[in-house]
């Protein structure tokens, strides 16, 4: 976009949602804000506005994704309760997304606030490993921490039943699910 042509903010938030929409990756705030000339805190506003008119707008650890409604196969969901060191977090992550499971978020019960829960959609290494990185540069805590002796729940999906059942198994071998 040129700079002698402004965007309304209608016009911008449409093209929020269509890039969204159409994209086969996640789009960062920054990445969004370069595209439309504004600031990631524009785009962050942006997207809560859109998030207000019901768009199924989420925001991931690698940045926003537009949900589609699914047209495939039904995916299997679990909520899965571990615990472990945040020194632990790349191996559960890893077991998880080894198996074929897509971790979808955490959810931890806060003595004060009551559940928090965070998005993380990963589904493989190597988001795993860009999940630990942005943590580590933005020496951010695991949502684990803030839980009572680190226990937390992660919802997966998978394919079938049996990636859920062996992904478990293998947790229970690290020490890291509670039954």
């Amino acid at each position: 976009m040129s700079d002698n042509m402004k965007m309304t903010g209608e016009e911008r938030r449409e093209l929020l949602l269509e890039t969204l929409r159409t994209a086969t990756k996640p789009f960062t705030g920054k990445e969004l804000g370069e595209m439309t000339n504004v600031s990631r805190q524009v785009i962050v506003g942006d997207i809560t506005l859109l998030k207000a008119k019901d768009e199924p707008i989420i925001a991931t650890s690698q940045g926003y994704l537009y949900m589609h409604t699914s047209s495939g196969p039904e995916k299997i969901e679990k909520t899965l309760v571990c615990q472990h060191t945040p020194e632990q977090t790349e191996e559960e992550l890893n077991i998880l997304v080894d198996h074929g499971l897509i971790v979808k978020d955490v959810r931890v019960e806060h003595p004060v606030y009551g559940d928090l829960r965070a998005s993380i959609m990963v589904s493989n290494r190597q988001e795993v490993k860009a999940f630990i990185r942005r943590v580590t540069e933005a020496n951010a805590v695991y949502l684990s921490n803030l839980s009572e002796g680190g226990v937390h729940m992660h919802t997966v999906s998978a394919d079938n039943p049996s990636q859920i059942t062996s992904a478990e198994a293998a947790l229970k071998k690290a020490g890291i699910l509670i039954e």
